[in-house]
């Protein structure tokens, strides 16, 4: 049985037919045996009067009258009309390449024969021998909003026989998706305005001693020149229009370093008689690692292991203070948490007095809960004791600076920069605090520290040399006290706010004359009863003041901590940051494209939406990379890419009109915390949960599971290592188990979508635990497993080789037609013919066609006696090509 679906026009509305074709009584070239049939089809365009050569069947071997089951699909190029001529022919071929065939018979019919059909049946007899027999349907989808973000469809059709003689129709859709190029685009731009405001604050820290000085134009240079970097590549980028997927025979190109190896979504949707359609959707992404800096060295997980090792001799090396990398994420995050608090107080505050000066007591309320919510949060932050130590390093670094505290040898000498230009022997005066290098054993005498051309003295004032002696300010004693006051100002000047805004509400209330001053005489100068605004603007102002000092003082010192960090990773913690830049921008470009699409699938679903809010999404990666040789490093790489993307966020906003453009999802944020903004039409968003629209911030659970199956893990399993392999999948399995109990916790499993198979998730996460565990070689359950898993808590599925083009194919369409048997009763006899059909004229080879222009799986027969039976290609599909 044969498909065929042609489009009609270009409008909203498309119209499909879709057609059965059943051959009859053909008649082989050689009279002593039945032929192996497959129809070949083209398009003949009334208009230009030329014929088309579209697309063919798969072959249907010894059989006089064959069942074909694959169908042809029309893309955009083809439009159909009533008058557009469709011609099938019939050839016997010689052998399963296609390449030698003899021609049984054609016949041609045009579309508007199709829509003037009784019955929806045309009868056809070929101009040879034989009769073409086609049965058709006709639908009409809807529009989708899948066309905001993605493009470039195509499609195939197949009729597949279920266990009681019955037929169901399957549709594979494969898109590109314009997040490839836009999500990396828009990271490249946040990068460059992340590190051009690095640079700016390290220019804010003031007058540093010559050491820290040096380190500090440096550090400054190095971010130069990342910048410069990201500016060229992003130019570059810009210059690319139209395309939204990057072939994988561009996978080491520098220009296009940032972006997601061909990235392509896939849909499969199954139409049963008497049953509500069902579909199944999966994302194929190349691995995200960093192929143009190659692998010589290993990936991301063995590179950032070795640098932070290294990172305590680089920090003795350039005199700089070792901070761990607690330390150092708690930096970033004391930034990142000010940089959103401080605005919003502000605003906050604004919002008070605009309640004040409209005398409303319910704003004023509202907007004093709200101050008093983010206030506190924002002094919490700022009670780290990290901000206070790093306060005074950051004095400490100043020029001249003398420590009462400070023990040193007079016979040691003055500190080097780390230009190497004399020896060090001093201790820097702020080891010792949290996170920095212990001390070491000194005495009682103080020096002058942290100035290169600087001379230490003694306690007394008294000169070791009188070399640059008068050129040394000397410093008054660090107060550590002072930073205590400063934040717990802040804590006064919000109760001082709270106890006007509680008299001038019982005021209010109780339409009394105005409360004695002297009862609020601790926090109020004066008091005017008749305006509120007035009375409240003093406060709210030293409020906002004592934020900004604290913020500025905060702001300079956790700089000063990153200034430590920047110059202790000179040169490789800066290439480290780079690679992991671009492992991270093709796994969210691959995210974001997998929310997207899941999203858009679950818009009527009220426990998915549910389940979104409250919990968030489980987004489940297959690798299918081997640990050997390169590949190991492209998994060490795509590890630590997925696991990056914990630090992502998505929000669904409301878009600001219908337009496509205004429907393409944003990305905001710093490294350390990213949001993915994903508009969608105002009709749309207002059917979603309140928790949504209010602006709920959503997570996402990254889980990576991997099995290599081809020649090289082989080699790793016999004679190499696979305890990162093994690693990694129990370390995901504990997160997707973590992920089912909080899910089963917060919302009711019936929220979750219904399967055929009966087997409980508590089953099938005991069978993934057991298989993670046990000593199996190519252990593909896992994979089968994991996956079953993510499908059933309504996750978000990914599947990666090294450029989802072969591997992935193969277990796409694996998986594919597994669902068919498990979920809607594909016959046992039906199942290798399904499997063939989609990988010798499915979605999957038009995706090879797409990257290498050939048609041919990128195997060789001596590979394929690795794989796994069910993961080889059929005969003639694979060969030696460039991929």
């Amino acid at each position: 049985v044969q498909f065929l679906q042609i489009i009609l026009g270009h409008t909203a509305q498309h119209i499909f037919v879709t057609h059965l074709v059943a051959c009859n009584d053909l008649v082989a070239s050689g009279r002593d045996r039945k032929p192996n049939a497959l129809v070949q089809v083209a398009v003949i365009d009334p208009h230009k009067q030329h014929l088309v050569s579209h697309a063919c069947t798969e072959i249907v071997e010894a059989n006089k009258d064959p069942l074909f089951l694959t169908g042809v699909t029309f893309p955009s190029e083809y439009p159909a009309s009533p008058e557009t001529l469709v011609k099938l022919s019939v050839y016997d071929a010689k052998d399963k390449t296609q390449e030698s065939s003899s021609f049984l018979g054609s016949a041609t019919f045009s579309v508007g024969d199709l829509l003037r059909a009784k019955d929806e049946r045309l009868t056809l007899s070929l101009r040879w021998f034989g009769v073409l027999l086609l049965f058709f349907t006709l639908f009409s989808p809807s529009l989708c909003l899948s066309l905001a973000v993605f493009k470039n469809p195509v499609c195939k059709v197949y009729r597949f026989q279920t266990v009681d003689s019955k037929w169901m129709l399957v549709r594979e859709q494969m898109e590109e998706c314009t997040l490839s190029f836009s999500i990396p685009k828009q990271l490249l731009a946040l990068y460059i305005q992340e590190d051009m405001s690095r640079v700016q604050d390290l220019k804010e820290l003031g007058d540093l001693s010559p050491h820290w000085d040096n380190l500090r134009k440096e550090v400054m240079t190095r971010y130069a020149g990342i910048i410069s970097s990201y500016q060229e590549t992003l130019a570059e980028m810009d210059k690319i229009n139209g395309c939204s997927f990057k072939p994988s025979c561009c996978k080491a190109q520098k220009s296009l370093e940032f972006i997601p190896i061909n990235l392509h979504t896939q849909r499969m949707r199954v139409t049963c008689p008497k049953k509500t359609d069902a579909f199944y959707d999966i994302i194929t992404v190349g691995a995200p690692a960093a192929h143009f800096q190659g692998f010589k060295g290993g990936g991301l997980h063995r590179l950032l292991s070795r640098y932070e090792a290294e990172k305590k001799s680089f920090s003795t090396a350039y005199q700089c203070i070792y901070y761990s990398p607690e330390h150092t994420a708690k930096a970033q995050e004391v930034l990142s948490i000010m940089s959103l608090l401080q605005p919003l107080i502000t605003r906050l505050v604004d919002q008070l007095l605009q309640a004040a000066h409209e005398h409303s007591s319910p704003g004023l309320r509202d907007a004093l809960k709200h101050l008093s919510d983010k206030t506190e949060q924002f002094v919490h932050t700022l009670k780290d004791e990290l901000v206070k130590s790093a306060l005074l390093a950051l004095h400490a670094a100043q020029p001249g600076y003398v420590s009462k505290n400070q023990k040193s040898t007079p016979a040691q000498s003055q500190h080097q920069g780390h230009t190497n230009q004399t020896n060090d022997q001093n201790q820097n005066p702020i080891q010792g605090l949290p996170g920095h290098s212990p001390p070491t054993s000194v005495t009682e005498t103080t020096v002058v520290c942290n100035n290169v051309e600087g001379t230490p003295t003694t306690a007394g004032g008294e000169p070791l040399s009188l070399k640059h002696q008068d050129t040394i300010p000397h410093h008054k004693e660090y107060d550590e006290e002072e930073w205590d006051r400063l934040w717990a100002n802040v804590a006064k000047c919000l109760n001082c706010v709270i106890a006007m805004v509680d008299k001038l509400q019982e005021e209010d209330n109780t339409k009394q004359d105005p409360v004695p001053e002297h009862q609020l005489a601790d926090v109020i100068t004066s008091h005017n009863p008749g305006d509120w605004r007035e009375q409240l603007c003093p406060l709210v102002t030293r409020l906002k003041d004592c934020v900004m000092e604290v913020v500025e003082k905060a702001k300079r010192a956790m700089t000063f901590v990153l200034l430590q960090e920047a110059a202790c990773s000179i040169p490789q913690g800066f290439l480290l940051q780079q690679r992991r830049d671009i492992v991270f921008s093709q796994a969210l470009a691959a995210l974001a494209c997998g929310f997207v699409m899941r999203l858009y699938a679950g818009m009527q679903d009220k426990g998915f939406l549910r389940q979104l809010h409250l919990v968030g999404l489980v987004a489940q990666f297959e690798s299918l990379l081997s640990t050997y040789s390169e590949e190991f490093g492209m998994l060490e790489d795509m590890e630590v890419g997925i696991s990056d993307l914990q630090r992502v966020m998505f929000k669904i906003t409301e878009a600001k009109s219908d337009d496509l453009s205004d429907l393409q999802p944003l990305v905001c944020g710093r490294r350390d915390h990213f949001t993915v903004e994903v508009p969608l039409p105002k009709l749309v968003f207002h059917t979603l949960p309140e928790e949504i629209k209010e602006g709920k911030l959503l997570r996402v659970f990254p889980v990576l599971f991997n099995v290599g199956i081809n020649e090289q893990q082989t080699i790793a399993e016999r004679f190499g290592d696979i305890s990162l392999q093994e690693r990694i999948n129990q370390k995901n399995f504990e997160t997707l188990e973590a992920y089912y109990k909080s899910l089963s916790e917060k919302v009711p499993l019936e929220c979750l979508p219904c399967f055929q198979t009966q087997t409980d998730i508590k089953e099938l996460l005991e069978t993934l635990g057991q298989n993670v565990v046990a000593k199996k070689k190519k252990n593909v359950e896992i994979l089968w497993t994991a996956g079953t898993i993510c499908r059933r808590l309504n996750g978000i599925r990914f599947t990666s080789c090294k450029s989802a083009k072969d591997r992935t194919s193969m277990s796409v369409t694996l998986e594919q037609c597994a669902l068919l048997r498990d979920e809607h009763q594909l016959s046992k006899d039906f199942f290798v013919r399904a499997l063939d059909c989609m990988r010798r004229e499915g979605c999957r080879i038009e995706n090879v066609q797409k990257n290498i222009k050939c048609r041919k799986y990128a195997f060789n027969m001596l590979q394929l006696m690795a794989f796994p039976k069910c993961y080889r290609p059929p005969e003639g599909t694979y060969g030696k090509v460039d991929s």
